[in-house]
């Protein structure tokens, strides 16, 4: 089972959790300025430390469809899939854990769970980082904490952060004040996939932004207690909206779950606008014939590398596409 379709804590609000730690080996120029020869070195070096219990993607033996399908399952970033250069993903057996070599920084490991579970995962990045530390050299200062490519992540090296939905929110217009707040409190939101992109299905990453002068304690439990305070912000929103008007609210959940189940083309952006409607939907109990996790498995589901890889990786057009997305979710949902 993945972080998408199992079920966590606040799983009503919190889609998912995920500790990253941003590291880098002594001796070797930043990611930016690496040549093929260092990047080699370090993916050996790095492959050693963790053993047997991960497994190797190479990006040179994989095709654009296999790399899209990483990303669409945020495994790996947009910019990694792209680059030119010797870079290799390893993951452990439940994908919880992998780690992007020779990204930006040499070394970057995440764990990803399901839910409000930043804890759990820093306990699981930690036991590998701290394999890592044990048999690299890994770039440290005693003033500065880890060296990293970029400054904003200097210090813990650390950022954790959770993917939150947040329609009631959205639908109400809070969100750029609260994303204001959020900042004035040393944190960032993001759309679904980081920096860059858009919050399509009222999903947003909330992370730390602040990186010095913190422990990782600290920053664990700053973030825990503010997204505590959103899930509740969010809950009082929905209970607002379906007090104040459950006939249009229930109208919109029936007639978005309507056009995913029986529709025959549907574009991603569709998608993702009818996806929130109906995930709001369960959450209110207007909708009681699927699940958070079946919505998970279907959100990643229809994004195109995964719809393309599961019917075989063949190309196709984008028209055809959204055909096969129409005929995937009319199955999914039955």
């Amino acid at each position: 089972m993945s972080w998408y379709n199992t079920c966590g804590k606040e799983n009503d609000v919190v889609i998912s959790s995920r500790i990253r730690f941003a590291r880098n080996i002594v001796d070797y120029p930043f990611g930016s300025n690496l040549d093929e020869t260092s990047c080699n070195e370090i993916i050996e070096k790095v492959s050693k430390a963790l053993g047997d219990e991960f497994e190797t993607i190479d990006f040179k033996n994989i095709s654009q469809i296999d790399a899209g399908e990483l990303v669409e399952k945020h495994y790996v970033s947009r910019e990694f899939a792209k680059k030119q250069k010797p870079h290799i993903l390893l993951a452990n057996e439940k994908k919880d854990v992998s780690v992007m070599v020779c990204e930006e920084d040499h070394i970057r490991l995440q764990c990803i769970m399901s839910g409000l579970s930043l804890d759990e995962a820093y306990k699981n990045a930690c036991i590998y980082d701290d394999i890592l530390d044990d048999n690299l050299n890994i770039a440290f200062d005693e003033k500065l904490g880890y060296l990293t490519h970029c400054p904003t992540n200097l210090g813990l090296g650390m950022r954790a952060s959770v993917m939150m939905f947040l329609p009631a929110l959205t639908m109400t217009r809070s969100m750029e004040k609260l994303s204001l707040q959020l900042s004035n409190l040393g944190l960032t939101v993001r759309g679904m996939y980081g920096e860059g992109s858009d919050p399509d299905g009222c999903l947003y990453q909330i992370s730390n932004r602040v990186t010095m002068g913190v422990t990782e304690d600290e920053t664990l439990k700053k973030m825990n207690d503010i997204v505590k305070q959103i899930c509740e912000k969010e809950r009082r929103a929905r209970e607002v909206l379906k007090s104040d008007n459950y006939s249009a609210i229930a109208d919109k959940v029936g007639r978005a779950y309507g056009i995913l189940k029986y529709a025959r083309i549907i574009s991603s952006k569709e998608f993702m606008k009818l996806y929130a409607d109906v995930r709001l939907g369960i959450s209110l109990g207007i909708i009681d014939d699927l699940t958070y996790e079946k919505m998970g498995e279907i959100m990643i589901g229809v994004l195109p590398a995964n719809l393309i890889k599961n019917n075989g990786g063949k190309p196709i057009s984008d028209y055809e596409r959204d055909i096969l997305r129409a005929d995937y979710l009319r199955k999914a949902i039955g």
